[in-house]
């Protein structure tokens, strides 16, 4: 088998979220249902995310990977050579940017593979990744955002302050039990390393910058949810951190909306890092474990 990895971006406001679902439109459906109908397969391959994006919630930075057999390679010639006998030197990395093309040809305009390239060896776009960015953009202006942005950009009714914002955001870094933000999965940890939670000011634009080794379910969302109302003034600076202490799922965290969050990055180590780096991720996370 050839492990591709594809790397892409998607406006989720169209999509049930990432991961395929019947009787709905989801990214991996659209490009499943493409690679199929590139390499002419009976049935679409299947792909490996680096991280499910919930309905709404958009990518820049995407990773996925796919594993296919050598052969089905050659249905990328026939346009490609002009009819030309002479075999490709690499007869996989030369046919990639003819895939590339056809991708784009056949994937609807609201999800797009930018890069695709044989994945090295011990690579999983999901368990090899080192950490996800993601970033979640709010407007606090009176008259609310720019409406050529309105599918990317929050909406907030009140002013937020910046130096709240980031106060009570330094609280929630490190490794920490964050069940209080997250729904609880069955057998799943919701034990997460938080690398970097902070705020800026672009005009009426505020950015939340959020890095992590993995996150849990809906988890980027109800951090932002918990720390918007004490940039208000409505909750004090250290609630964030008291909701985090206590490890259980707070029904006054509200989840902030999917359109604001997008996933901007994922990053892997290199060579023989990646094996390790997947079989380190599987492992089931307890607190202070090395």
């Amino acid at each position: 088998m050839v492990r591709l990895r594809l790397d892409l971006a998607y406006d989720g406001t169209g999509f049930s979220g990432w991961a395929r679902q019947p009787g709905r439109r989801t990214v991996q459906g659209e490009i499943e249902e493409a690679l199929g109908k590139v390499f002419r397969l009976p049935e679409p391959p299947s792909l490996t995310v680096a991280g499910r994006t919930d309905a709404g919630v958009h990518a820049r930075g995407q990773t996925a990977h796919v594993d296919l057999e050598p052969e089905v390679f050659g249905a990328l010639d026939s346009r490609h050579r002009g009819g030309q006998d002479t075999a490709p030197a690499d007869p996989v990395a030369d046919r990639l940017p003819v895939l590339i093309r056809r991708l784009a040809g056949i994937l609807p305009g609201d999800v797009r593979v930018h890069r695709v390239t044989v994945a090295p060896e011990g690579f999983d776009a999901r368990f090899s990744a080192m950490s996800r960015r993601y970033a979640y953009r709010v407007c606090d202006a009176p008259g609310g955002g720019d409406p050529l942005r309105r599918h990317e950009v929050v909406w907030y009714p009140r002013p937020l302050d910046l130096d709240r914002l980031n106060a009570a955001a330094s609280a929630l870094l490190g490794e920490h039990d964050f069940a209080a933000f997250c729904k609880k999965r069955e057998g799943a940890t919701t034990i997460r390393e938080l690398q970097r939670l902070d705020w800026a000011r672009e005009g009426d634009l505020l950015v939340a910058t959020v890095v992590a080794d993995a996150f849990c379910h809906s988890m980027v969302r109800a951090l932002v949810g918990s720390l918007l109302p004490v940039g208000e003034g409505r909750l004090p600076v250290d609630w964030p951190g008291q909701v985090l202490s206590r490890a259980v799922r707070d029904s006054a965290v509200h989840v902030a909306p999917a359109h604001g969050l997008c996933l901007e990055e994922v990053r892997y180590p290199e060579g023989e890092a990646l094996a390790r780096r997947a079989a380190l991720t599987r492992r089931v996370r307890t607190l202070g474990a090395s």
